[in-house]
């Protein structure tokens, strides 16, 4: 399944959401989801972001892609994503989680360690937190 994901910042927070469905409910992760059908990737995650935290969002640049496989409790895959997150800019809106998002917050870079994140998300986050500046320069 493809995806995207949503690095937003706000001075030195990022914002997560807590996801309130499974797969991995009650995780931490980057506001985001899957495509739909024929939908352009700049508008998925304009779509997710809205849907998960209330916020219209900008998508300045792809940042990285990432790959996940889920596997279930014998091993087997049961869920392999391809996720390409981008950097974004928020643009107007209000935060509040809905949709799959059970809440949604802004995380200093020093609280992210106490929080349990989706697996794999907190190294793309601590790279991103390391080059943000040079991507949101380009607004």
């Amino acid at each position: 399944m493809l995806g995207v994901g949503a690095l937003i910042f706000q001075r030195e927070k990022i914002l997560l959401v807590e996801r309130g469905k499974q797969p991995l409910k009650g995780y931490w992760s980057l506001p985001g989801g899957v495509l739909e059908t024929g939908e352009h990737l700049a508008d998925a995650i304009r779509r997710e972001v809205l849907e998960e935290t209330g916020l219209e969002v900008k998508p300045i640049a792809v940042f990285e892609i990432f790959e996940r496989i889920m596997r279930d409790k014998e091993g087997k895959p049961e869920y392999h994503y391809v996720l390409i997150d981008y950097i974004c800019k928020v643009t107007g809106g209000e935060l509040k989680a809905s949709d799959d998002a059970s809440r949604a917050d802004w995380f200093k870079r020093k609280d992210l360690a106490n929080l349990k994140i989706t697996e794999g998300t907190l190294p793309v986050i601590e790279r991103a937190f390391e080059r943000k500046d040079v991507y949101l320069k380009r607004k």
